[in-house]
């Protein structure tokens, strides 16, 4: 194939953040995907174990419309986003993406947004490093906490579901379940 405008990756562009200014828990993945960028839905990848994984923990149907499980989540206080707004990245895999192109999120104006914010949890070990990395060194002083959950894509095939689900349950099992409309 030859080299040219067309075979460089182009620039990608995450979605905004789905949370309500109670949230108490921000998940943070790294960069979504070429099918959740396709879909314009976090973790639309079939294989991928984050909606099944959630949905065990707050209590919701994980084939529900999309609208009605990020409803659930802020229900429950969990506030969902990436750490990364944009970069350059060929396909879907974190291990594509073009460190120099990163561009983090605002997450000075996000934490002044949600100020009940008590704990980040990184969906992967790349959300956690580019985070660290682009993001904590900028920040203020803040009282929260950080954990890196295992990765729920299916990239991360070293885990078995009910691994990750327990790594996450053990993380996130405090959680009430979503309160009824």
């Amino acid at each position: 194939m030859p080299d040219g405008p067309a075979a460089r990756p182009q620039a990608i562009t995450g979605f905004p953040p789905n949370a309500d200014t109670a949230a108490r828990l921000l998940i943070l993945g790294s960069m979504p995907g070429e099918r959740s960028l396709d879909a314009a839905q976090y973790y639309a990848h079939p294989r991928n174990s984050f909606w099944p994984i959630l949905a065990r923990i707050v209590g919701f149907d994980p084939q529900a419309p999309y609208d009605v499980r990020l409803k659930a989540l802020r229900d429950a206080g969990i506030a969902l986003w990436d750490v990364l707004q944009s970069c350059v990245r060929a396909g879907s895999l974190d291990a594509a993406i073009d460190s120099r192109s990163i561009q983090p999120n605002d997450f000075a104006g996000f934490f002044a947004a949600h100020p009940h914010i008590a704990l980040v949890c990184f969906n992967g070990g790349t959300a956690e490093r580019y985070f660290r990395m682009q993001v904590l060194p900028t920040l203020p002083a803040l009282p929260i906490r950080y954990r890196r959950l295992p990765s729920t894509s299916p990239a991360h095939a070293s885990l078995s579901f009910e691994q990750k689900l327990a790594g996450w349950q053990a993380a996130l099992g405090g959680i009430p379940a979503t309160r009824s409309p």
